[in-house]
């Protein structure tokens, strides 16, 4: 199979296929042959792992997967790909392609049947217009994967990376906190697409907390994000405000609430740490 970066080869493989890139499916596939190598290394996927793909595209990134891990079951929503991907995927028998809406499949369920007790690792190119909801999904669901190895628009990866408590940090920054350790790996130039992208990308690496690093008070997980979604709802007003309006909540009790967990009225959301969110849960469960 030549390879899958050529343009010549993608162009070769549309036309036979009868295939044209989507929009609507955020469809930009990988040119530079450099960037899946490193993807599938820093995943640390290797013999006797599992790899879950989502959005493999024609399997530039899916054949280094291949090429390390035991299986490689990958999640695609656009039916036109399957036969395209028969060819592209042919010299991997220890390839499964799943069509499936990665935001409505069992995941859970198909982890357990495709892989068994394998460690899993995620890995893919992500639609970049659906990024955070699959991130939030793979996190919240406490699936059995021990790290998230994906690359999405720069913009997005200095905030999801970002640590709680600084300038650049919003409500998804503490929620990929609460759930595991971001680390941004490298950045990829808009060229290293075709068709290119209008912005520059860069690959994240989300290893999962075995245990949360706070308790949250009762363990309302649901009410803690209620309010740090509450607090990041309008960043330019003060925690207090954001909160009570987020809330509908009176000012009063979220000032008394702040004043009892020793916190000042006047900082803003982004100044908040994640323990700072768990007495406020708890401070203002108590004045409720």
């Amino acid at each position: 199979m030549p390879k899958l970066t050529e343009l010549a080869t993608i162009r070769d493989l549309c036309a036979r296929y009868d295939f044209a890139l989507s929009k609507g499916f955020g469809q930009n596939f990988i040119i530079n042959p450099g960037i899946c190598p490193r993807i599938a290394e820093a995943s640390g996927i290797g013999p006797g792992w599992g790899a879950l793909e989502i959005g493999p595209g024609i399997g530039v990134l899916t054949e280094q997967l291949c090429q390390r891990a035991d299986k490689v079951v990958a999640v695609e929503v656009d039916k036109r790909l399957p036969p395209l991907l028969a060819e592209t995927m042919a010299d991997y028998p220890n390839f499964k392609l799943v069509l499936e809406d990665v935001l409505k499949v069992d995941l859970r369920g198909l982890l357990a049947e495709e892989f068994g007790d394998r460690p899993v690792a995620v890995c893919a190119n992500l639609p970049y217009y659906i990024t955070s909801p699959i991130l939030m999904r793979l996190l919240e669901e406490r699936l059995p994967i021990c790290n998230i190895t994906v690359m999405v628009q720069k913009e997005a990866a200095q905030r999801l990376c970002a640590a709680p408590g600084t300038r650049e940090a919003g409500a998804i920054s503490y929620a990929v906190a609460y759930y595991a350790q971001p680390k941004l790996l490298f950045t990829v130039q808009p060229g290293s697409f075709y068709p290119a992208p209008k912005v520059t990308s860069a690959v994240i690496q989300l290893t999962l907390h075995p245990q949360p690093p706070v308790q949250v008070p009762g363990g309302d997980e649901a009410g803690y994000f209620r309010l740090i979604r509450a607090a990041f709802s309008q960043r330019r007003k003060t925690a207090a405000n954001a909160i009570a309006n987020g809330l509908s909540l009176p000012k009063a009790q979220v000032l008394a609430a702040l004043q009892a967990t020793g916190l000042d009225a006047r900082l803003r959301p982004e100044q908040l740490t994640l323990q700072d969110f768990c007495a406020l849960q708890t401070a203002l469960t108590n004045l409720g």
